[in-house]
């Protein structure tokens, strides 16, 4: 079972992701927990030019094809070897922020961007996408109130970004109804455990 969660900056996903992790495992299932950019260790020095903050002159094609390249890197050496095993794997973030983040904010087309990383993924699909949908401004907030976050290039984007990509989600959550629901993620942390675990447990029949 291969799960991601996506979802626009400072929208809460770390938190809640180790909790179902934590809930999985409780019911016998090991769990690979990962993220994106990064995961090994090829990925995460490509992650490290990625969000580096003094990369601003960065573009937009070169920081989609990095992205592409890292995710490559994960595909093969993490992911898929974990899948084969049996066990389940959570990323928080996959294929489909590229799309929003690069294809739709970055404009340069979600087909082009999809067809990019289909050459590094060979295809490889979530089994379930939980995308916690909130408000730019509500995010940026929250990346702000936190100390312990850290702040990476593309948190230090325009307003006007952020609405983008969240618009890149919704498209994607339309064309997509097999494999992602929509989590609202402005409510209590509580609240949106319980949501997401109801859709973790459907999904793994175990309900």
């Amino acid at each position: 079972m291969f799960i991601t969660f996506e979802g626009g900056e400072g929208s809460g996903k770390s938190t809640v992701i180790r909790e179902i992790a934590r809930r999985i495992e409780e019911r016998g299932r090991e769990v690979v927990l990962t993220r994106e950019p990064g995961g090994t260790p090829i990925s995460e020095e490509i992650r490290n030019v990625i969000l580096d903050k003094r990369n601003t002159d960065m573009d937009p094609r070169t920081e989609a094809l990095l992205y592409a390249a890292s995710r490559r890197q994960h595909v093969v050496q993490k992911i898929i070897p974990a899948l084969k095993e049996g066990k389940v794997v959570i990323s928080d973030r996959y294929l489909d922020s590229s799309l929003a983040y690069q294809g739709n904010a970055r404009g340069l087309g979600m087909a082009s961007v999809f067809n990019m990383n289909l050459f590094a993924t060979e295809g490889l699909e979530p089994d379930l996408t939980l995308f916690f949908d909130l408000e730019p401004e509500t995010g940026i907030e929250r990346i702000e109130a936190n100390p312990d976050r850290e702040v990476n290039r593309l948190d230090l984007e325009k307003l006007s970004f952020h609405r983008k990509v969240r618009e890149g989600f919704e498209k994607l959550l339309k064309e997509n109804p097999h494999r992602m629901v929509r989590i609202d993620a402005s409510r209590h942390l509580d609240e949106v455990i319980e949501d997401v675990w109801g859709h973790v447990e459907k999904r793994l029949n175990w309900r």
